[in-house]
């Protein structure tokens, strides 16, 4: 083979316009939405519901690691949360940490 042909082979039939570099491209965003946002849109989804459904007396941690109940839920959209008897806080709600809170309210395993 000539040059010429290893070429022309290498650069693909220049009657299809460019097709397959078309349907790879579409490929490998497909693939990043695949594995990339599509996971993330779902975590933020699911943390959107925690939050909703958060009720007062309701166990939590913050994403600084306080451990507290919900005391009130304010319309202003933050919660007054209580760490020790009689010490409030006022904080966000997208301050709770869904991981932690979800970690601390599963029950421990013991191993016998």
């Amino acid at each position: 083979m000539t040059n010429l042909n290893v070429m022309l082979l290498a650069a693909g039939d220049p009657k299809q316009g460019g097709s397959i570099q078309l349907i790879l491209m579409g490929g490998i965003i497909f693939v990043f939405w695949f594995f990339m946002i599509r996971p993330q849109a779902k975590k933020a989804k699911e943390q959107k519901q925690f939050i909703d459904d958060l009720q007062k007396g309701a166990k939590i941690v913050t994403n600084s690691g306080i451990h507290a109940s919900i005391y009130k839920i304010n319309e202003d959209g933050t919660l007054q949360i209580e760490v020790n008897p009689g010490s409030y806080l006022k904080i966000e709600k997208s301050a709770i940490s869904m991981e932690m809170t979800v970690a601390i309210s599963k029950p421990v395993a013991t191993t016998a």
